[in-house]
Protein backbone atom coordinates (compact mmCIF):
# COMPACT_ATOMS: atom_id res chain seq x y z
CA UNK A 1 0.00 0.00 0.00
CA UNK A 2 1.33 3.15 -0.88
CA UNK A 3 2.19 5.63 1.86
CA UNK A 4 1.94 9.81 2.20
CA UNK A 5 5.32 9.74 0.95
CA UNK A 6 5.26 8.17 -2.21
CA UNK A 7 2.13 9.95 -3.45
CA UNK A 8 4.30 12.92 -3.02
CA UNK A 9 6.87 11.32 -4.77
CA UNK A 10 5.61 10.51 -7.39
CA UNK A 11 4.03 14.21 -8.04
CA UNK A 12 7.80 15.16 -7.84
CA UNK A 13 9.11 13.19 -10.09
CA UNK A 14 6.34 14.42 -12.25
CA UNK A 15 6.88 17.69 -11.82
CA UNK A 16 10.83 17.30 -11.92
CA UNK A 17 10.54 15.32 -15.54
CA UNK A 18 8.11 18.62 -16.86
CA UNK A 19 11.46 20.96 -15.59
CA UNK A 20 13.55 18.87 -17.01
CA UNK A 21 12.15 19.35 -20.85
CA UNK A 22 12.91 22.76 -20.19
CA UNK A 23 16.15 23.51 -18.81
CA UNK A 24 18.56 20.13 -19.63
CA UNK A 25 20.53 19.15 -16.53
CA UNK A 26 23.76 20.46 -18.76
CA UNK A 27 22.03 24.11 -18.65
CA UNK A 28 21.48 23.58 -14.90
CA UNK A 29 25.39 22.77 -14.40
CA UNK A 30 25.97 25.65 -16.07
CA UNK A 31 23.75 28.32 -13.90
CA UNK A 32 25.19 26.07 -11.13
CA UNK A 33 28.84 27.08 -11.63
CA UNK A 34 27.91 30.76 -12.32
CA UNK A 35 25.80 30.71 -9.25
CA UNK A 36 27.18 33.64 -6.31
CA UNK A 37 29.16 31.85 -3.26
CA UNK A 38 27.47 29.56 -1.09
CA UNK A 39 26.94 30.80 2.30
CA UNK A 40 27.89 28.82 4.96
CA UNK A 41 25.03 27.11 6.57
CA UNK A 42 26.94 24.80 8.69
CA UNK A 43 28.49 27.37 10.77
CA UNK A 44 25.54 29.83 10.55
CA UNK A 45 23.48 26.79 12.97
CA UNK A 46 26.70 26.45 15.21
CA UNK A 47 28.06 23.82 13.43
CA UNK A 48 31.83 24.81 14.70
CA UNK A 49 31.04 26.57 18.12
CA UNK A 50 32.26 24.62 21.64
CA UNK A 51 28.89 25.37 23.44
CA UNK A 52 26.20 26.00 21.09
CA UNK A 53 24.44 28.22 23.37
CA UNK A 54 22.03 29.47 21.46
CA UNK A 55 18.87 27.86 19.76
CA UNK A 56 19.11 28.57 15.89
CA UNK A 57 15.91 28.89 13.68
CA UNK A 58 15.77 28.08 10.66
CA UNK A 59 12.07 29.32 9.66
CA UNK A 60 10.39 28.08 6.69
CA UNK A 61 8.08 29.79 4.21
CA UNK A 62 5.52 27.29 4.16
CA UNK A 63 2.06 27.94 2.35
CA UNK A 64 0.24 24.95 2.92
CA UNK A 65 1.02 21.33 3.95
CA UNK A 66 -1.04 18.36 3.40
CA UNK A 67 -1.98 17.69 7.05
CA UNK A 68 -3.04 21.37 7.65
CA UNK A 69 -4.02 22.87 3.93
CA UNK A 70 -4.05 26.38 3.83
CA UNK A 71 -1.08 28.20 6.09
CA UNK A 72 -0.60 31.12 4.66
CA UNK A 73 -1.36 32.84 1.34
CA UNK A 74 2.77 34.93 1.30
CA UNK A 75 1.87 36.85 -1.83
CA UNK A 76 5.37 38.09 -0.83
CA UNK A 77 7.71 35.56 0.28
CA UNK A 78 10.65 37.92 -0.16
CA UNK A 79 9.27 40.57 2.47
CA UNK A 80 8.44 37.54 4.58
CA UNK A 81 12.21 36.40 4.60
CA UNK A 82 13.58 39.82 5.31
CA UNK A 83 11.26 39.59 8.50
CA UNK A 84 12.77 36.44 9.21
CA UNK A 85 16.06 37.66 8.79
CA UNK A 86 15.46 40.87 11.03
CA UNK A 87 13.95 38.21 13.58
CA UNK A 88 17.28 36.82 13.54
CA UNK A 89 16.56 33.31 11.38
CA UNK A 90 19.99 31.40 11.20
CA UNK A 91 18.76 29.65 7.97
CA UNK A 92 15.58 30.14 5.90
CA UNK A 93 13.97 27.49 4.61
CA UNK A 94 12.29 27.70 1.22
CA UNK A 95 9.34 25.19 -0.03
CA UNK A 96 10.03 24.77 -3.54
CA UNK A 97 7.71 21.29 -4.15
CA UNK A 98 4.68 23.06 -5.85
CA UNK A 99 1.54 20.02 -5.52
CA UNK A 100 1.57 19.76 -1.54
CA UNK A 101 2.90 22.91 -0.38
CA UNK A 102 1.99 25.43 -3.44
CA UNK A 103 5.75 26.43 -3.13
CA UNK A 104 8.31 27.21 -6.20
CA UNK A 105 11.62 27.56 -7.24
CA UNK A 106 10.30 31.37 -7.78
CA UNK A 107 10.07 31.62 -4.01
CA UNK A 108 13.56 30.30 -3.89
CA UNK A 109 14.58 33.30 -6.54
CA UNK A 110 12.76 36.08 -4.53
CA UNK A 111 14.04 35.00 -1.40
CA UNK A 112 17.53 34.76 -2.54
CA UNK A 113 16.89 38.36 -3.71
CA UNK A 114 16.41 39.42 -0.36
CA UNK A 115 18.44 38.18 1.65
CA UNK A 116 22.08 37.12 2.72
CA UNK A 117 21.44 34.29 5.34
CA UNK A 118 21.67 31.02 4.23
CA UNK A 119 18.68 29.26 1.90
CA UNK A 120 17.36 25.24 2.60
CA UNK A 121 15.83 24.43 -0.21
CA UNK A 122 13.33 22.15 0.96
CA UNK A 123 11.88 19.68 -1.21
CA UNK A 124 11.88 15.72 -2.04
CA UNK A 125 15.12 15.35 -3.52
CA UNK A 126 15.53 12.18 -5.76
CA UNK A 127 17.42 13.27 -8.70
CA UNK A 128 20.95 14.79 -8.90
CA UNK A 129 18.80 17.15 -11.16
CA UNK A 130 17.36 19.03 -7.96
CA UNK A 131 20.50 19.25 -6.60
CA UNK A 132 22.12 21.30 -9.20
CA UNK A 133 18.81 23.15 -9.82
CA UNK A 134 19.00 24.01 -5.59
CA UNK A 135 22.48 25.33 -6.30
CA UNK A 136 21.76 27.36 -9.65
CA UNK A 137 18.87 28.86 -7.77
CA UNK A 138 21.08 29.90 -4.76
CA UNK A 139 20.19 27.61 -2.17
CA UNK A 140 23.14 26.76 0.49
CA UNK A 141 22.02 23.39 2.13
CA UNK A 142 19.67 20.90 0.87
CA UNK A 143 17.13 18.37 2.26
CA UNK A 144 17.67 15.27 2.07
CA UNK A 145 15.25 12.40 3.72
CA UNK A 146 16.62 9.20 4.51
CA UNK A 147 13.08 7.33 4.42
CA UNK A 148 13.18 8.09 0.82
CA UNK A 149 16.45 7.27 -0.37
CA UNK A 150 18.94 4.16 -0.96
CA UNK A 151 22.24 4.60 0.99
CA UNK A 152 23.52 4.82 -2.31
CA UNK A 153 21.60 7.54 -3.03
CA UNK A 154 22.41 9.09 0.08
CA UNK A 155 25.80 8.58 -0.31
CA UNK A 156 26.10 10.66 -3.87
CA UNK A 157 23.91 13.38 -3.12
CA UNK A 158 25.60 14.23 0.14
CA UNK A 159 29.01 14.09 -2.03
CA UNK A 160 27.52 16.06 -4.67
CA UNK A 161 26.02 18.64 -2.38
CA UNK A 162 29.60 19.18 -0.76
CA UNK A 163 31.00 18.89 -4.22
CA UNK A 164 28.88 22.04 -5.16
CA UNK A 165 29.89 23.57 -1.43
CA UNK A 166 26.74 23.30 -0.12
CA UNK A 167 25.85 21.22 3.26
CA UNK A 168 22.81 18.46 3.99
CA UNK A 169 20.25 19.07 6.50
CA UNK A 170 19.80 14.77 6.65
CA UNK A 171 16.32 13.75 7.92
CA UNK A 172 15.44 11.09 10.19
CA UNK A 173 12.63 9.53 12.11
CA UNK A 174 13.62 6.41 13.77
CA UNK A 175 16.71 4.62 15.18
CA UNK A 176 17.69 2.88 12.01
CA UNK A 177 17.09 6.22 9.60
CA UNK A 178 19.53 8.01 11.92
CA UNK A 179 22.55 5.15 11.93
CA UNK A 180 22.05 5.61 8.37
CA UNK A 181 22.64 9.27 8.33
CA UNK A 182 25.80 8.74 10.52
CA UNK A 183 27.26 6.20 8.06
CA UNK A 184 26.78 9.01 5.19
CA UNK A 185 28.63 11.24 8.05
CA UNK A 186 25.51 13.69 7.75
CA UNK A 187 26.90 17.14 9.78
CA UNK A 188 23.68 18.56 10.48
CA UNK A 189 21.01 15.68 11.12
CA UNK A 190 17.19 16.59 11.65
CA UNK A 191 14.55 14.47 13.41
CA UNK A 192 11.15 15.50 12.04
CA UNK A 193 8.54 14.17 14.58
CA UNK A 194 5.82 13.85 11.89
CA UNK A 195 5.91 10.28 10.07
CA UNK A 196 6.19 10.76 6.58
CA UNK A 197 3.94 8.14 5.52
CA UNK A 198 1.32 8.93 7.93
CA UNK A 199 1.58 12.65 8.63
CA UNK A 200 1.04 11.84 12.47
CA UNK A 201 3.13 13.80 14.57
CA UNK A 202 4.39 12.60 17.76
CA UNK A 203 6.78 15.39 19.50
CA UNK A 204 7.82 12.57 22.15
CA UNK A 205 9.56 11.15 19.24
CA UNK A 206 12.56 13.97 19.27
CA UNK A 207 13.92 12.92 22.98
CA UNK A 208 14.03 9.49 22.25
CA UNK A 209 16.39 9.41 19.40
CA UNK A 210 17.79 13.06 19.49
CA UNK A 211 20.29 11.41 22.11
CA UNK A 212 21.33 8.44 19.57
CA UNK A 213 23.27 11.28 16.57
CA UNK A 214 26.45 11.28 17.13
CA UNK A 215 28.01 14.06 19.07
CA UNK A 216 29.55 16.71 16.59
CA UNK A 217 26.77 16.99 14.91
CA UNK A 218 23.97 19.44 14.64
CA UNK A 219 21.00 18.52 15.82
CA UNK A 220 17.38 19.71 14.35
CA UNK A 221 13.93 19.76 15.51
CA UNK A 222 11.28 19.43 12.68
CA UNK A 223 8.26 20.17 13.12
CA UNK A 224 5.73 20.39 16.09
CA UNK A 225 6.46 23.68 16.72
CA UNK A 226 3.28 25.72 18.12
CA UNK A 227 5.09 27.78 21.09
CA UNK A 228 7.72 28.06 23.30
CA UNK A 229 6.68 25.25 25.45
CA UNK A 230 7.41 23.23 22.45
CA UNK A 231 10.76 25.04 21.80
CA UNK A 232 11.84 24.70 25.21
CA UNK A 233 10.98 20.56 25.11
CA UNK A 234 13.24 20.37 22.23
CA UNK A 235 16.10 22.72 23.45
CA UNK A 236 15.84 20.66 26.77
CA UNK A 237 16.60 17.83 24.59
CA UNK A 238 19.57 17.94 22.97
CA UNK A 239 18.55 20.33 19.53
CA UNK A 240 20.81 22.88 18.50
CA UNK A 241 18.38 24.13 15.91
CA UNK A 242 14.37 24.13 15.29
CA UNK A 243 12.73 23.75 12.16
CA UNK A 244 9.22 25.32 12.09
CA UNK A 245 7.15 27.09 9.74
CA UNK A 246 3.01 27.11 10.60
CA UNK A 247 4.11 28.87 14.21
CA UNK A 248 5.96 31.72 11.91
CA UNK A 249 3.55 31.66 8.73
CA UNK A 250 0.36 31.94 10.80
CA UNK A 251 1.91 34.74 13.35
CA UNK A 252 1.41 38.69 12.59
CA UNK A 253 4.97 39.36 13.89
CA UNK A 254 7.29 36.81 13.03
CA UNK A 255 10.09 38.33 13.80
CA UNK A 256 9.47 38.67 17.26
CA UNK A 257 8.08 35.14 17.70
CA UNK A 258 11.73 33.79 16.24
CA UNK A 259 13.16 36.14 18.78
CA UNK A 260 10.92 34.73 21.81
CA UNK A 261 11.72 31.16 20.15
CA UNK A 262 15.74 31.42 20.63
CA UNK A 263 15.51 32.85 23.98
CA UNK A 264 13.33 29.61 25.05
CA UNK A 265 15.96 27.77 23.51
CA UNK A 266 18.75 29.44 25.17
CA UNK A 267 17.12 29.10 28.68
CA UNK A 268 16.60 25.55 28.10
CA UNK A 269 19.87 24.99 26.88
CA UNK A 270 21.47 26.52 29.64
CA UNK A 271 19.13 24.72 32.33
CA UNK A 272 20.81 21.20 30.82
CA UNK A 273 24.34 21.99 31.13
Amino acid sequence: MATVLDDINAGVREDMDSRKRLVSLSELQDRARQAPPVRDAWQALGGTSTSREQLKVIAEIKRRSPSKGDLASIADPASLARQYADGGAAVISVLTEQRRFNGSLADLDAVRAAVDVPLLRKDFTLDEYQIWEARAHGADLVLLIVAALSDAQLAEFSALSAELGMNVLVETHTEAEIERAAAANARIIGVNVRNLKTLDVDRSVFASLAGRIPAGAVVVAESGVRDAADVTHYAANGANAILVGEALVSHATPQERIAEFTAAGAAAIASRR
